[in-house]
């Protein structure tokens, strides 16, 4: 899927070790860049300034959707995806608000992601209940958490906290661990299958956010 804004166009090559090589060259923003541009923009609705809040961006998309690698679905896809919802971000955000336009902007870019996600697995509909999706999407967290990475099936005992924890019953965590026991895929594998001994692996292209900016985003979405 194409993702543009007014003739620019941010969708991740088929190469993908290409293309997060080129998202390297764009400079990050300090906190005073981010809102001076963004102030520019909603007064001017300039491409040009668009392009380098954007750009300065596509990292933080490629970094949320590492953490959704284990869905089985085409990462090229989910960075798609993700830049979309970038680019719904720089259209809504409002600088005043006392935000940083990264915080604000993880916020769209992790929905819109999730929307495909969702949209892509049979068993879970965007119609299904909240304590569902929450399911759906933190299960394989909480597994991890307690050490549980293999794919040995769960004890009751651990059934029933989770189904505690998250609102659901047990039947809805054990169908879910099911559906959720597909091979994980890696970031930590060589860009370059023809230069594997190069060092360079996809999680070292990944950027690296600001403390504390996605716990604030999750108590917001916490308490909303």
């Amino acid at each position: 899927m194409e993702t543009s804004l007014n003739g620019l166009d941010f969708s991740p090559e088929t190469n993908m070790a290409r293309y997060l090589q080129s998202i390297r060259q764009y400079p990050l923003l300090s906190q005073e860049e981010e809102y001076e541009l963004a102030v520019k923009y909603k007064n001017t609705h300039d491409k040009r300034i668009a392009y380098q809040l954007i750009t300065s961006h596509l990292r933080l998309v490629v970094k949320v959707v590492s953490k959704y690698k284990g869905y089985g679905l085409p990462v090229n896809e989910m960075i798609s995806e993700g830049n979309i919802g970038l680019i719904y971000a720089i259209n809504k955000f409002e600088p005043d608000k006392g935000f940083r336009f990264s915080t604000y902007a993880l916020w769209w870019i992790k929905a819109s992601v999730q929307k495909y996600i969702l949209n892509s697995w049979s068993l879970v509909k965007l119609g299904t209940t909240a304590a569902q999706k929450k399911l759906f999407f933190n299960l394989r967290k909480i597994k991890n958490s307690l050490n549980l990475t293999d794919d040995r099936e769960l004890s009751s005992d651990v059934l029933q906290d989770i189904a505690d924890c998250l609102n659901v019953s047990v039947q809805e965590v054990t169908d879910m661990n099911i559906r959720l026991k597909a091979h994980d895929g890696s970031l930590n594998v060589a860009m370059d299958s023809k230069d594997a001994d190069s060092g360079s692996e996809w999680i070292d292209f990944i950027y690296d956010n600001k403390p504390n900016q996605e716990e604030q985003l999750s108590y917001r979405e916490t308490l909303e």
